[in-house]
């Protein structure tokens, strides 16, 4: 498989709490209010589905965000290459991707990054979208107060505790008294038989978020039997609902659970347009 050029995103440079990063900038055609929704890629970077999944926000009438965390931009997820983000994911201290309750600082600037993207787009707020290694980033960016709709895919940090959360105790009793008070929600996705997202954390979200948090469990049968070679080596088991193991048909589990997101921020996000979510 080839690589995205992601001709059709506008790359731009965006400084913020004085670190610059590339971030990716799609908006649907016309005048409108579009707002803003942050796309956060999964290991290994923004790989071709990650940006198929942008798209399908943009095309749902959104502007997409879309920062460069790590990896090679539009690299199709070969394995070697692949394993050596990983390598590098795991020491990265803007990431912590091992020890449970404590915050990755690079959420600070994901918050950031949702203040302008709303000072930029309107609308009532803005949402987020997390997958993987930055799945639970969604869920600390609501510390920022313009986010309104938090998607957790397959939150997979920390690696070394499956029951872990990737968040300071203090910051996550901060985000639940938020929900409460404005009577928002976090959605969250995984697959049965994911290894790196298990049981045990959604329970652990579930305790800490009651009600507030709602999960999606998609059995592993509805998984692509055919993701790319980092997938298939280095993951092996069902894991991105919404990226590399979904099902792009009529009904397949992944493309309701793409088609539900989507329902779920056009909700927060354009609540006087409750019509049938468009996409491609």
């Amino acid at each position: 498989m080839n690589d995205d050029p992601l001709d059709d995103f506008s790359r731009r440079a965006i400084t913020l709490q004085s670190v610059e990063r590339a971030v990716y900038v799609a908006a649907p055609p016309g005048d409108g209010v579009f707002p803003a929704v942050i796309v956060l890629a999964e290991l290994p970077g923004i790989s071709p589905h990650v940006a198929r999944f942008a798209r399908w926000v943009r095309d749902a009438g959104f502007c997409v965000y879309m920062p460069s965390l790590f990896g090679r931009d539009g690299a199709w997820p070969e394995t070697a290459a692949g394993t050596q983000v990983l390598r590098a994911a795991c020491v990265s201290a803007e990431l912590r991707a091992l020890g449970a309750g404590r915050s990755s600082p690079v959420t600070s600037w994901l918050g950031a990054l949702a203040r302008l993207a709303h000072a930029e787009r309107g609308g009532p707020g803005v949402g987020a979208v997390g997958m993987c290694l930055t799945g639970n980033f969604a869920l600390s960016m609501m510390l920022e107060p313009t986010m309104l709709a938090p998607v957790l895919c397959q939150p997979s940090l920390p690696l070394d505790d499956p029951a872990g959360l990737n968040i300071a105790p203090e910051e996550l009793a901060t985000v639940r008294a938020r929900l409460e008070a404005e009577d928002l929600t976090v959605r969250a996705y995984r697959f049965e038989g994911d290894r790196f997202c298990t049981a045990q954390r959604f329970a652990a979200y579930q305790a800490a978020l009651g009600p507030r948090f709602e999960p999606r469990v998609l059995p592993s049968a509805a998984a692509s039997p055919t993701p790319p070679p980092f997938f298939r080596d280095v993951v092996a088991c069902p894991h991105s609902v919404v990226t590399a193991h979904l099902i792009d048909a009529e009904g397949e589990p992944t493309r309701a659970a793409r088609d539900e997101i989507l329902s779920f921020l056009a909700a927060r996000l354009r609540p006087a347009a409750l019509e049938e979510t468009p996409h491609a």
